[in-house]
């Protein structure tokens, strides 16, 4: 699947901005990583732009790159 990525994708919140704009924001990702916040919460990324459950980190990943824990970035508190 394509998402249209490209090099202006430079940061989390550039990432939900992106998906956002593709309407994508609930897709699930590719695997269903697990994602261990900066605020000590462990949970399970369910869709490719979700909040931690405790302190309201919003994390982001494009649907094509989210195989990768790698690509998934964080976009700010309730960014989403």
């Amino acid at each position: 699947m394509s998402c249209g990525c490209s090099a202006h994708i430079r940061d989390g919140r550039d990432i939900v901005d992106h998906v956002k704009s593709k309407g994508k924001e609930n897709f699930a990702p590719a695997v269903a990583h697990e994602i261990n916040c900066e605020c000590g919460e462990t949970f399970i990324l369910e869709t490719v732009i979700m909040n931690c459950p405790k302190c309201e980190m919003t994390y982001a990943v494009t649907p094509c790159s989210s195989s990768d824990i790698n690509n998934i970035k964080l976009a700010g508190i309730k960014y989403a």
